[in-house]
Formats: C-alpha cells, sequence, structure tokens
C-alpha cells in the first residue's frame, strides 16, 4: 500500500495555529507533473482526480515545542487547529508532518505564515481574476485545463504590478510584506498547479484555500463549478483569524464574487477596505454595478475594471499602495 502526504501552506496568529492537509493511499495529485505537453498533460490533469484518500488515519504535527496527533476526515483531509502563544517572528516558519504505517513513516515538510505588522490583508480569487480561466464558457475552461500546461497558461496584465504593490504597501522594511491569501472554487487537486503558476509569475507567496478534494472522473468535470458557499465560509475563518487588519478583496464577475464579497462586508462591517472586480466580458453586468454601488453606500471603496491598468491607477488614489 502506497502512503503520500500533501501538506499546504498554514497560518498562526498570538493565540492559534491552524496546519492542514491530505492523506492518500495513491499518489498525491502533485506527483502528475504538470509541464507535460498534449496528452500526457492531459492525462497528468486527469491523474489528479483519480486518488484514493485515507481517512481515520493518524497524523503527528511537529512545530518548534508543540507536538500534536490528530486523525483524517472522510476524504483524508486533516487540520490542526492548535492553542499557540509562543513568540514568533513574523514571515513564513516551517513545520513537520509525520504519519506511520506498520513499518513505514513518512515525514513532510510544510510552511506557514505569521503575518508582519501593517494595515492590510489582501484575499484574492483565482480563475479569471489572475489566471485566465474562462469560467464563463464550461467547454473553453475544460479545453484550456487539459490542453495547456504551466507554462502557457496566461496571467492578465499588469496584475503581477498591482499586487506586488499591494503587497508593500504601508511596508518600511524590505523583507517585509502584507499577507495575501488565494482563495478558490477549484479544489486541492489542482494545489500544485495554482501554487506553481503563482510562483512562475512571482505573485505574492499566499495562503491557499480551495475546495473540498474531488475523487474521481465525474467529479472532474464539475471542477470550479457548484456552490460557492466554501468561499465565504473560508474568508469568513481568515477575517475572523486576522481582525485587526484590513481587508482588499479582488474576484471577477464570471461567477459569484461580487455577491460574495457583499455578503462578506456586512459580515465584517468595519474590516473592509476596498472590493476590486475584473470585468471578463465585453459589457459590465448591470447587476454587478448594482452591488459595488451598494458597497460604496457601506464605505468600501470599490473598482470595477477590465485593465489592471485602471485597478492600480484606484489604489494610488485611495492610498492603497
Amino acid at each position: 500500500m502506497k502512503l503520500d502526504l500533501k501538506l499546504y501552506r498554514g497560518y498562526v496568529n498570538d493565540e492559534e495555529l491552524i496546519v492542514f492537509g491530505h492523506l492518500f493511499e495513491s499518489w498525491a495529485p502533485d506527483k502528475y507533473s504538470i509541464e507535460k505537453r498534449g496528452i500526457k498533460h492531459a492525462y497528468a490533469i486527469l491523474h489528479k482526480f483519480r486518488i484514493k484518500p485515507l481517512k481515520n488515519f493518524e497524523v503527528r504535527l511537529k512545530f518548534r515545542d508543540l507536538e500534536v496527533t490528530t486523525k483524517t476526515q472522510e476524504d483524508g483531509y486533516f487540520r490542526f487547529t492548535v492553542p499557540f502563544k509562543a513568540d514568533l517572528e513574523p514571515g513564513w516558519h516551517q513545520f513537520e508532518v509525520s504519519c506511520k504505517m506498520y513499518e513505514f513513516g513518512m515525514v513532510e515538510l510544510g510552511e506557514l505564515l505569521k503575518p508582519f505588522p501593517g494595515k492590510l490583508g489582501i484575499i484574492s480569487d483565482i480563475d479569471d481574476t489572475f489566471l485566465i480561466s474562462h469560467s464563463n464558457s464550461f467547454f473553453k475552461k475544460l479545453y484550456v485545463m487539459l490542453s495547456k500546461n504551466l507554462n502557457k497558461r496566461k496571467i492578465f496584465e499588469d496584475v503581477v504590478k498591482h499586487y506586488k504593490r499591494l503587497s508593500r504597501a504601508g511596508q518600511d522594511t524590505e523583507h517585509a510584506s502584507n499577507s495575501f491569501f488565494y482563495v478558490s472554487s477549484s479544489e486541492w487537486n489542482l494545489y500544485d498547479f495554482i501554487a506553481e503558476f503563482a510562483e512562475l509569475h512571482e505573485l505574492p507567496k499566499a495562503v491557499i484555500k480551495l475546495k473540498k478534494i474531488k475523487t474521481g472522473l465525474r467529479d472532474f468535470i464539475k471542477s470550479g463549478r457548484g456552490n460557492h458557499d466554501h468561499k465565504f465560509t473560508k474568508i469568513k475563518d481568515i477575517i475572523s483569524f486576522y481582525p485587526h487588519l484590513q481587508y482588499v478583496l479582488l474576484g471577477d464577475d464570471s461567477q459569484h464574487d461580487p455577491y460574495l464579497y457583499e455578503r462578506i462586508t456586512k459580515t465584517f462591517p468595519k474590516n473592509i477596505r476596498a472590493v476590486y472586480i475584473r470585468q471578463t466580458t465585453s459589457k459590465q453586468n448591470k447587476k454587478v454595478q448594482k452591488v459595488m454601488a451598494n458597497l460604496e453606500t457601506m464605505n468600501v471603496s470599490t473598482c470595477y475594471f477590465r485593465d489592471s491598468e485602471k485597478a492600480i491607477h484606484h489604489s494610488e488614489r485611495e492610498d492603497l499602495i
């Protein structure tokens, strides 16, 4: 029996630490390289959805003086939410998760984020916000996902410039940055694709939060579709965990981001500084315009834009960057 452990970037505040991952009895999705071409690339993407999670299996977390054990859930997912009050420098820190099976043990290293002091947190959607995905068109989205590897996928112009400036805003030392979170309706199966794409394009390093893992090819067809409530929950978790920050929310009008961000603003009336929505079709959506107007009445600065250059100018005018 194989054993494979996949860790995601965790995060910590002054009270608590959160680390999460999956355990599989097949290869983890990131074992299928996405840098291949043609049919081999399509095969690798499909394989990411043919996985076997291990449920109710023991995993152990080690971080500094902390050692704690938990068990995986039905879908192989595990999450440690642990009180943690030790002093910790801001920045990224390494942690270790291990599991043992018969005589065979496995250890993986992950990273967790302690935010630098600052005023801003940035929460961004992924598909059609920075990664061109064609979410409006089911078949086109599927075609692009299966036919284009990591190096061939495109990013919107000036997105990196905008995100880098948001990352540096208000920070006075060279290595300090504002915290970024990428939240998407894509599944955990595509985590490594997203993380590598962001790294390739030098987007700010972020905690990435995705949707419940899928375990079959039938599920692959529905990838990124369906209910977006999980995004609300994940964003709510982030803001509740770092309630002293002002947040900039970035999304697009291809799915539910404007309505989701409106709900978030109503839930956290003191925490949302600005909402950016990318226009993905030739005309602005009237319903989205209405949502943006409503957000303005709640003291949130908004920008509904086609090109990131417009978003950058808006951020400059609003003294965000």
